[in-house]
């Protein structure tokens, strides 16, 4: 594995053996680039995979020069590496720059695997995410990164229909650790303006050409879901799939029916998922 700094200051992993696309990974914003831990030595094995850490998160600690866009460092990285198309797999705010990818560069993306599709994807906020804004910015408002952590681990990983001793504690403890260091990293950003895509990805879902595979566990909040469902209804022969015992971070909570979800969907080698 290498580990790089593209010249926007974007941390990259690249590893495993070359040809065909690769397979891109994109994090949840509860996390970064370590999420896909569990999962890094097995893919690597078997084929040319990426990983990075999105700016503010991780090691992409330089702050943007101007308004945020993470579909933009997603693009600049790729562009950095040679990559030209590849398959991408996106978590939660990953999930909304790897639509925003297929939007702004169609034939970069041979495929999407959305899991628990949330940042530019999410329309409503709902009860239960409007519960856990509350009890964040409650948090951070007097200062207790503390605070503003276990709202997160109770949040998103938790979910809102379990406890804390439900849940394996070590994936507990990483998010911890991940979500904790964006909080470091972007203490003072509050006049970073974050912009999404123009028009908004929600208004384009009809325009997106990737085959999409979209996984959500059923613990997860309602606005997750309701993203999920506004995504299988727009993109065009989108599928979903529901895991009962998983809630925003699937491949974490179940590594290895990941990693056979993500193989029987895009097969090493392969330019396109199976019919």
């Amino acid at each position: 594995m290498t580990t790089t700094l593209t010249r926007t200051g974007i941390a990259v992993d690249r590893a495993g053996p070359r040809g065909g696309p690769p397979t891109v990974l994109l994090h949840a914003g509860v996390a970064d680039r370590r999420m896909w831990d569990p999962l890094w030595p097995a893919l690597a094995r078997e084929r040319d995979v990426v990983r990075l850490d999105l700016r503010g998160y991780g090691e992409s600690t330089r702050r943007p020069s101007g308004a945020l866009r993470p579909v933009d460092d997603v693009v600049d990285a790729l562009d950095d590496l040679g990559v030209d198309r590849c398959h991408l797999v996106g978590a939660s705010y990953g999930a909304g720059a790897a639509v925003e990818l297929a939007l702004s560069r169609p034939d970069a993306v041979a495929s999407l695997l959305l899991v628990a599709p949330g940042g530019s994807l999410i329309a409503e906020v709902t009860p239960d995410l409007r519960a856990f804004l509350d009890a964040e910015r409650a948090a951070l408002s007097r200062g207790d990164y503390d605070g503003a952590v276990e709202a997160n681990l109770r949040w998103w990983v938790d979910g809102p229909r379990r406890g804390p001793d439900e849940v394996d504690p070590q994936v507990r403890a990483l998010v911890a650790a991940m979500q904790r260091r964006a909080f470091e990293i972007t203490a003072g950003w509050d006049d970073v303006e974050e912009q999404e895509l123009e028009p908004p990805a929600l208004e384009r879902l009809e325009q997106v050409r990737a085959p999409t595979l979209v996984l959500v566990g059923r613990l997860d909040l309602d606005a997750v879901h309701a993203s999920a469902r506004r995504l299988v209804r727009g993109v065009r022969g989108a599928r979903r799939v529901e895991w009962p015992d998983a809630a925003h971070l699937p491949s974490m909570e179940h590594p290895e029916r990941f990693l056979a979800l993500l193989r029987d969907w895009s097969p090493a080698g392969r330019s396109t998922p199976p019919p």
